[in-house]
């Protein structure tokens, strides 16, 4: 429905988001990493390291010669294989435009924890409305649709670039898109959309992600920010690049002495 590209809001907290930019690269990375190689080895990839719902909750046993992890790890681990390149770049492309102002609003290492417990908050959503489930959950959908909900509560009236319908640029406050997209989650888990996409996961992101931004935010970062082009900006000298200081008030003219008698 709406794709983003591009949104007008700049940091004020961190000077790069580099947990933001080591996300994108581990993804980037894992998704080559287990496509390059033979099919086989793909698919023990992702089986060994994605979630299966029935393998953690015991239903179920995954052959010895793809065990890779502890099982419990694969609550996180499943977030970073991607079944394609568009599944790998749409999640990307999310976590590029929204991820570095939620990082800024968190701090580097609480954003780092809020994206892996989204991821986590997805995949246990996604067991508990599928526990006998054999198909293993990848994709890194259950942590960036917790971003997405922080930055709908965050910065809802911030302007964004998007492709409406994949075609029509906008450029309209976020939280149009934003909030079209949440409901549509909702929707699907509702109706039961396409089975091969894991609405519950999408669900269960969102969840995590607008309860753990009202506690791991910092302290100074108001919740419903308005648009930056609505904060006042101070006035500044275009000649000396310098706020422009007030001009100094003179003191009226001294009236004329009062004059007695005739002149």
């Amino acid at each position: 429905m709406f794709i983003p590209l591009y949104d007008s809001n700049h940091l004020r907290h961190i000077r790069l988001q580099y947990v933001t930019f080591g996300l994108i690269a581990i993804n980037v990375i894992a998704y080559f990493v287990t496509t390059v190689g033979s099919e086989d080895f793909a698919t023990a990839a992702v089986l060994g390291l994605g979630y299966i719902p029935s393998v953690v909750n015991d239903t179920a046993e995954l052959s010895p010669d793809l065990i890779i992890i502890p099982e419990k790890l694969s609550y996180v681990t499943y977030s970073f294989l991607h079944g394609d390149v568009f599944h790998l770049g749409g999640n990307m492309l999310f976590l590029w435009v929204f991820g570095d102002n939620v990082e800024d609003a968190l701090g580097h290492f609480r954003f780092l924890a809020f994206y892996l417990l989204c991821a986590v908050a997805g995949a246990f959503l996604h067991g508990l409305i599928l526990p006998d489930s054999q198909t293993p959950l990848i994709g890194a959908s259950g942590a960036i649709a917790g971003i997405v909900a922080a930055y709908l509560i965050l910065y809802p009236r911030v302007k964004v670039w998007v492709l409406a319908f994949g075609r029509i640029p906008l450029r309209i406050p976020a939280w149009i898109p934003l909030i079209l997209w949440v409901a549509f989650q909702f929707l699907m888990i509702a109706i039961g959309g396409d089975d091969e996409v894991s609405w519950a996961a999408h669900v269960g992101g969102i969840v995590a992600g607008a309860v753990l931004v009202l506690f791991l935010r910092s302290r100074d970062v108001p919740l419903f920010a308005p648009a930056e082009d609505a904060v006042p900006v101070i006035a500044e000298n275009p000649e000396a690049g310098q706020a422009a200081e007030p001009a100094p008030v003179e003191p009226p003219p001294a009236s004329p002495a009062p004059r007695w008698g005739r002149s």
